[in-house]
């Protein structure tokens, strides 16, 4: 296979153009030209691991790069080794002879850490099948989405994360295949990738979402669920604040129905002007399962699905504007769904695959959520609103809906969850009324965690309280799998060390 392509020293920006870093190099994975996975994970291994020891002998430090999508600057080693892995985007369905006595192979797919979720939900839909859940977007890659705790946005489901089964890691010291004690491939799959087994529950767990600091994922195991498609309806309406308490008790069919269609929604979201979020209109999408039918071809992505997140209907609209009202606000927002589909109009329906897209970059997007235990909508959203807007009210808040993420760092821990987004410009307000909403919910005693890859002010201290007994078990799986301090030193970024992921 090609060697690694070494670009040099240079200044790299990220995808939205808001961090940069000065770097010692920029390194780009090449993928192996084998046909079969196997042969594929063991070259590309083999390259992360030369590379891994070389820094290590050298005293270089190394960060993995996926898209460079997170707004926050943790992919970042100021003067390290970037190493790009877009390139090491393979999918491959999986065999009877690949998994371990009484896995079930249909539904497992063998994904190359570079491999955006665009490209994943492609390679599912070929096998017939589909992920579980996603964000709005599909850009990142998938090891990226995964290593950030990129939340979910199905009602019944957690994180992106939890699709994983089975991790290929490499440190200095080797190529780690990692799965939970119960084996999920088979010794033969595992020897023939070039990764010896390590089998532990928190290893695994501290692995699903690792920020980094667990060493270069080159490539996951996924499981999926059988090919649906979704029936989508988007459409502005004015709601009550006793829509807020139905939600903050989970009554998602009342709302459902009030709003859209007497069944249970698959997935939930609501865009509000918290200029007057009962006075002014909010933008509504529900998602509603359907079978899957060949004959329905793919509508326009623009017109359907989990998409149109906060950030991509008015991060442009808004940027350069830094005293929001709420007139100005609901324009923006109208144009975000200009066009509408309520339930008189003809049915919107597609894959799940179809529900995400791309946003272009945004250099003056600002990203920060909170994630809090969904009963805690109802006591929480008036001060939080207030507190938001004591700050200026920077843009629009979105409010989605998931259960708890697998993932020892996962910011979805909450049994049932809200995650409450404030994407938008990015600029002093923006920043400013999202402090204020942190204040505010530390004030109230109410619980909540923040988004790994978006602006969110943490510390190690902060970490360590947000996450307790498992942010003690984290860095106990990471000493299991780093046990070398020279493997530790080379994944060590100041962004890490700022959060207490590592020494």
């Amino acid at each position: 296979m090609p060697a690694p392509l070494h670009h040099g020293p240079r200044h790299w920006v990220n995808y939205h153009g808001t961090e940069s870093a000065d770097l010692g190099d920029l390194i780009e994975l090449c993928n192996s030209r084998e046909s079969g996975g196997r042969a594929v994970l063991r070259e590309v291994a083999d390259d992360v691991l030369s590379l891994l020891r070389k820094a290590s002998a050298e005293g270089a430090r190394v960060r993995p790069l996926g898209a460079g999508w997170s707004p926050s600057p943790i992919a970042i080693a100021q003067g390290g080794w970037l190493v790009e892995t877009r390139r090491i985007n393979r999918c491959f369905g999986l065999d009877a002879d690949d998994v371990a006595p009484g896995t079930d192979p249909s539904r497992l797919m063998l994904v190359q850490a570079g491999a955006t979720v665009d490209e994943v939900n492609d390679c599912a839909e070929e096998l017939g099948l589909s992920l579980r859940t996603g964000g709005a977007s599909n850009g990142q890659t998938w090891a990226g989405a995964c290593a950030t705790g990129t939340h979910g946005s199905v009602l019944g489901a957690g994180g992106i994360q939890d699709h994983v089964r089975a991790l290929q890691v490499v440190t200095p010291s080797g190529v780690f295949w990692v799965e939970p004690h119960q084996p999920v491939m088979s010794p033969a799959f595992v020897a023939q990738t070039g990764s010896t087994i390590f089998r532990d529950d928190d290893v695994f767990a501290a692995c699903l979402v690792a920020v980094g600091a667990m060493g270069f994922v080159t490539a996951m195991v996924i499981e999926c669920v059988p090919l649906f498609m979704v029936r989508n309806i988007q459409k502005r309406a004015r709601i009550t604040r006793d829509d807020i308490a139905s939600l903050s008790r989970g009554d998602f069919g009342a709302f459902s129905q009030r709003y859209a269609l007497d069944e249970p929604p698959h997935f939930l979201q609501v865009i509000l002007n918290p200029f007057a979020p009962f006075s002014k209109d909010a933008l509504l999408r529900l998602l509603y399962l359907r079978d899957f039918d060949s004959a329905i071809p793919p509508p326009p992505r623009p017109l359907t699905g989990a998409g149109y997140d906060a950030l991509t209907l008015i991060g442009k609209a808004m940027a350069g504007v830094d005293l929001f009202r709420a007139d100005i606000l609901q324009l923006a927002m109208r144009a975000g769904y200009a066009v509408q589909r309520d339930i008189d109009d003809p049915e919107a329906i597609a894959t799940w695959g179809n529900t995400t897209e791309p946003h272009n970059p945004i250099a003056n997007l600002f990203n920060g959520s909170v994630t809090l235990q969904r009963s805690d909508l109802d006591r929480a959203f008036d001060p939080l609103i207030d507190a938001f807007l004591s700050g200026g009210g920077g843009t629009v808040v979105t409010l989605r809906f998931m259960k708890r993420a697998a993932g020892l760092l996962a910011p979805a821990r909450f049994a049932d969850n809200v995650v409450i987004d404030f994407d938008g410009p990015r600029s002093d307000v923006s920043h400013r009324s999202y402090r204020a909403v942190v204040a505010r919910l530390d004030a109230m005693g109410i619980r909540f965690t923040r988004h790994w890859g978006k602006t969110n002010d943490l510390d190690a201290a902060r970490v360590a309280s947000d996450y307790g007994d498992d942010y003690r078990r984290f860095r106990i799986a990471q000493r299991r799998l780093l046990a070398d301090p020279a493997d530790i030193a080379v994944f060590r970024s100041d962004p890490l060390v700022h959060l207490g992921l590592i020494d």
